[in-house]
C-alpha cells in the first residue's frame, strides 16, 4: 500500500482522525484505501497492547518489517504480557472485554 501527497480534488474523509479533508488541502491518497490528513500521516502512533495497555513494542517486534501499522489490527500484546503465565487466557479475555461484539468462542 503506497500513500500519495497530493492536492485534494474532491472533499473526503481522513481515515486517522475521522475529520473533512477538504478539496484543495495537501492530503496523502492511496487507490482503494482513501485519504488522511498530511498531518495525521505524519504522526508517528505505536499500538497499544491489549492486555495491559502499555505500549506495544512495535520498534523492537519481530514482525516489523512485515506489519502495516496503518492497516493492523488492535489485537496486538507486548512481550512482557506474552512471557506471563496463562497469557493466551489472559489474551483471550481481554480481546473478548474489548471487543464483545465477537462474540469469541475460543
Amino acid at each position: 500500500m503506497s500513500w500519495i501527497k497530493i492536492t485534494m480534488k474532491f472533499d473526503g474523509t481522513c481515515l486517522v482522525c475521522n475529520q473533512k479533508v477538504k478539496a484543495k488541502d495537501i492530503g496523502l491518497w492511496s487507490k482503494g484505501i482513501g485519504v488522511k490528513h498530511e498531518k495525521c500521516a505524519e504522526k508517528n502512533e505505536e499500538l497499544r497492547c491489549i492486555m495491559c495497555g502499555g505500549s506495544a513494542g512495535c520498534i523492537s517486534c519481530e514482525f516489523i518489517k512485515e506489519c502495516d501499522l496503518q492497516a493492523v489490527s488492535q489485537l496486538c500484546i507486548c512481550k512482557k504480557c506474552e512471557q506471563e503465565q496463562n497469557s493466551f487466557d489472559s489474551y483471550k479475555n481481554s480481546v473478548m472485554k474489548k471487543f464483545p461484539l465477537l462474540n469469541l468462542k475460543i
